[in-house]
């Protein structure tokens, strides 16, 4: 378990991999609320001893397959950075895919832990971040600097760019899913703040916007 300071140790062996496949399975499933122990057990593959010596706490086990899924959801993201296309093309992507994260039932729940369980377990929310909101930040930053470079944008600070444009993908839709005043969004809806974000970022930092400001 973990210790005072919220410092958590988890033990890494042949069935590891095992285990988090078989609870991502359930997590991605059921929610982290509906996920129990005895399903994430059958679906790994494992007994319950077996998983509780990797894991023995449900949050613990939690977090660490959102850490995966957010460094899958990075990954994806740096994909983007080897790209050389314009921003009006690279960017729409990159806000849909921070906009169907926002919106999944994993990034909620991992929202809601983080901040319910801050203050018992800090390093649980540090780690989460620095796996996946982090990642993603700068990667994006990394693009920017190239389409800065190439002369497509104009900006400064990339990190607090890359921030903004983050937060431009989630306006109108986090407080709103957060709050359980809406849950669900149609494609027009979401296509709707992604544009909307893309449109806002450029009109900043786009050659044209920068220029007749």
């Amino acid at each position: 378990m973990p210790d005072t300071a919220g410092i958590v140790t988890i033990k890494r062996g042949r069935k590891f991999d095992q285990v988090l496949e078989g609870a991502r399975t359930v997590f991605l499933r059921d929610g982290y609320e509906g996920a129990s122990v005895d399903d994430i057990a059958a679906a790994a593959g494992v007994s319950k001893a077996t998983l509780y010596s990797y894991f023995p706490d449900k949050r613990i086990l939690f977090i660490e397959v959102a850490k995966q899924e957010s460094r899958r959801q990075a990954d994806e993201a740096g994909v983007l950075v080897t790209l050389t296309a314009p921003p009006d093309c690279v960017l729409p992507e990159a806000a849909r895919r921070i906009i169907a994260f926002t919106l999944s039932d994993l990034g909620q729940a991992v929202f809601r832990l983080c901040v319910a369980e801050s203050d018992r377990f800090p390093d649980l929310g540090r780690e989460f971040y620095a796996s996946g909101p982090e990642l993603v930040r700068d990667r994006i930053a990394a693009y920017l600097n190239g389409a800065v470079a190439r002369g497509e944008l104009v900006i400064d600070d990339v990190h607090l760019a890359a921030d903004q444009f983050a937060a431009l993908c989630k306006a109108g839709i986090f407080l709103a899913v957060s709050f359980g005043v809406q849950r669900q969004y149609t494609e027009a809806e979401k296509e709707r703040v992604a544009k909307g974000a893309v449109e806002m970022f450029l009109a900043r930092y786009g050659v044209k916007g920068r220029s007749s400001a």
